[in-house]
């Protein structure tokens, strides 16, 4: 037992002395020469020194003495500091935490400060709901978030200066006159706001993380698509620097309860820098979020680091003059990099290039960029729409995010255009799912899409530092080589250079997909994504998995950066079986000898009907993968002559309901009037969604009708079930 508690030389006894002895930290009560009425602040150091207490031991005694928890200073947040004036916090040494319903909870030394009590819920409008805090640490929370700018000072005069920097931030409405130079002598706020950017830069950073937490905040760099701390920092500091980004950034600082977006250009050591700022409502802070877009920072094709076979196929595909050509991947991998450098390659005054961003990151001369303004109006697919009609040569669209754009994308490759843009998919045939689930439907994505190259971005390792691997391999490389079948040459290590990372810049690995006339009857007929990706590697695709073990068969990076990108459930190889299951099949017609009660000597053909040459080379295709035998007719009466020579009979008509010699209704009626063909299933194809549609066409002899655009599943599904019932 440590001491002795303390007493007032009055003789009566405190109820801070009781409660320390109560909480069996001393052995006895003794007088002190504090008089009646003295703050209880300097009662508690009395005490604390006397009976030789640490204020840790001293807040859980009188917690437990009043039955309170114990405060958490650190999670106080800003809307409760707003309800409590400085001037009541000092006064009765209470600081403000967090807001109840009803309530606002309230750290204090004094549990027992009725008068406290009263003022805080007269300037809160709320039930004062005490936690125990020790004098000191109550001082320091008020200076610290009342009057943060000293804290910030000192962590400035920490981090370092900006002596022999020049840190500008421009008006973009007007670069030449709205030069706002960096006062040297500016506030705390701003000085460690510009700290944070220029070593973000320095860095080279791609984006710059401020995260609040309960105990304070974080500020991170995405390097090489990796985050790094860069400091810790209160959260009264972290929440004056991004008051200071949005003011950059022309955003509400008073609104912190909604998302905003926002942006701004500065000019960090002569070279320019756009800043794409986001911020969001956590826990009653916000979090920040900036990318530093380089616009100077284009490069060439060559420059991009792809390798000489990935350049070789996509400089074939930069050739064609019309079609889609996709790039996909995941946010950071380098997308828009490799489509400047494309642009940049075909770029020359017998060229109209034009592009459509958001944002515009790079900036290229000779190309017509239009920046993406939905409040404005100005959106992918409006832009799109002005854009064909100004005679462009290649379109750039920075993402296709919706159907609208989609469509629109489709169109422009349709009508001569080469059509250059993003998509986020996993891999390169991943892209042909996207386009379908964008609203596009696979007869025009076959037509439309030339090819399509996913990658990703791996980490180099550090010319500085790079070791040979002379000895055993490590466990975890072991392991590593195990998994991938590849064995390191070279092991990152770590030095000042990279910041002890061992990685000092990124690498693209690539897998490039060029549609072939083998890939567009797999897509046509329904073939599922691996069957796809199987062929293209048949036809000498590489794959992401294959084209990252290349490079660390070059010693240019690790088996753990291969692991850290791709995951290691990324097989890629194209052998084995289907993700399905092995042995799985695509989703598809029944084929005739197998359907339920089908009698296995009957016709196994079917005719299709249609002027559309599309539309009967998905029929077609759907068709004979599943081995039927299919007869063509591009018109009603062509159609009624091949069912009058017929003598064995069609197992299925496929019927288009539109087209120029004959009404498919009118075919139609013939089928149901002639003898040999009163029985014969027939789906009729229409464009036409209505149910008045609908019960003329069934009224009228229609078995199944189906709506065009071709769907692969819906087709199988529905002449697999029409068959059935026909065979009964």
């Amino acid at each position: 037992m440590a001491g002795v508690a303390a007493v007032p030389d009055s003789g009566r006894e405190h109820w801070l002395a009781r409660a320390i002895c109560g909480g069996g930290l001393t052995d006895a009560l003794v007088p002190v020469s504090a008089p009646p009425g003295t703050p209880t602040s300097e009662v508690w150091r009395e005490i604390r020194c006397s009976a030789d207490l640490d204020d840790a031991a001293m807040v859980q005694a009188v917690a437990r003495f009043f039955r309170m928890r114990v405060a958490d200073l650190d999670s106080s947040r800003l809307d409760a500091l707003e309800l409590l004036p400085r001037t009541i916090a000092e006064r009765h040494l209470v600081f403000p935490i967090r807001m109840r319903d009803r309530s606002l909870v309230v750290a204090t030394c004094n549990p027992s400060d009725v008068d406290a009590e009263r003022e805080i819920g007269f300037a809160s409008g709320r039930r004062a709901e005490f936690v125990v805090a020790s004098p000191e640490a109550i001082l320091s929370a008020i200076e610290l978030f009342y009057e943060p700018d000293r804290a910030v000072e000192e962590i400035v005069e920490r981090l370092g200066t900006m002596d022999g920097v020049t840190l500008e931030v421009l008006d973009e409405a007007d670069e030449e006159s709205g030069v706002e130079e960096v006062d040297p002598d500016s506030g705390p706020a701003v000085k460690l706001a510009n700290l944070i950017l220029h070593e973000a830069i320095v860095q080279g950073a791609s984006d710059i993380h401020m995260q609040p937490a309960p105990k304070g905040g974080t500020v991170r760099f995405r390097v090489d698509g990796v985050l790094r701390t860069m400091v810790q920092l209160p959260l009264p500091v972290l929440s004056r620097v991004v008051s200071r980004v949005k003011v950059l950034g022309r955003m509400d600082i008073a609104d912190r309860l909604r998302p905003q977006d926002g942006r701004a250009q500065i000019v960090d050591s002569g070279h320019k820098y756009d800043l794409r700022i986001s911020t969001v409502p956590v826990r009653g802070a916000e979090k920040a979020v900036i990318r530093i877009l380089d616009g100077a920072a284009t490069m060439t094709l060559e420059e991009t680091g792809h390798p000489e076979r990935d350049l070789a196929t996509l400089r074939q595909l930069l050739r064609q003059r019309d079609g889609i050509l996709l790039v996909t991947g995941p946010t950071g991998s380098g997308k828009t990099t490799t489509i400047y450098g494309a642009l940049t390659e075909i770029d020359s005054d017998a060229v109209n290039i034009m592009t459509v961003e958001d944002p515009v990151e790079y900036e290229l001369p000779g190309l017509a960029q239009i920046q993406v303004e939905p409040k404005k109006g100005v959106t992918f697919a409006s832009a799109l729409k002005a854009i064909l009609r100004q005679d462009p040569d290649v379109i750039f669209v920075g993402e296709i995010r919706d159907a609208e754009t989609a469509a629109m994308a489709a169109q422009a490759s349709l009508t001569g255009h080469l059509v250059l843009a993003t998509v986020h998919a996993n891999d390169a045939v991943g892209a042909i799912r996207r386009l379908t689930d964008l609203g596009l439907d696979i007869a025009t994505v076959v037509q439309t899409l030339r090819g399509a190259l996913a990658q990703r971005l791996v980490r180099r390792l550090c010319p500085s530092c790079v070791e040979p691997i002379t000895g055993p391999l490590s466990d975890d490389e072991a392991e590593l080589v195990e998994e991938f079948g590849v064995e390191p040459h070279r092991r990152a290590i770590g030095c000042p250079e990279c910041h002890e990372q061992g990685y000092r810049g990124r690498l693209p690995i690539a897998e490039v997909l060029t549609m072939t006339t083998g890939l567009e009857h797999l897509i046509l007929s329904g073939a599922s994504a691996q069957q796809i990706e199987r062929r293209a590697l048949d036809e000498g695709m590489r794959c992401l998995r294959e084209a990252a073990l290349a490079r660390v068969e070059a010693g240019e990076t690790t088996l753990h950066e291969i692991r850290r990108v791709l995951g290691e459930s990324i097989e890629g190889t194209g052998d084995g079986p289907d993700q399905a299951g092995e042995g799985a099949e695509p989703v598809g017609l029944t084929p005739p000898d197998a359907a339920d009660g089908m009698d296995a000597t009957r016709s196994n053909r079917v005719l299709v009907v249609d002027d559309d040459p599309v539309t009967t080379a998905v029929a077609r295709a759907l068709l004979e993968r599943d081995q039927y035998e299919v007869d063509a007719a591009t018109g009603g009466r062509e159609a009624l002559e091949k069912l009058a020579a017929d003598d064995a009979g069609y197992a299925l008509v496929v019927l288009d309901l539109r087209m120029p010699d004959t009404d498919g209704r009118e075919v139609l009626q013939e089928i149901r009037e002639r003898a040999a063909t009163a029985h014969t299933p027939v789906i009729v194809l229409t464009s036409e969604d209505s149910a008045e549609a609908e019960a003329e066409l069934l009224l009228g002899g229609a078995d199944d009708y189906l709506r065009k655009p071709i769907d692969a599943v819906r087709f199988a599904a529905r002449v697999q079930a029409l068959l059935r019932r026909s065979a009964r």
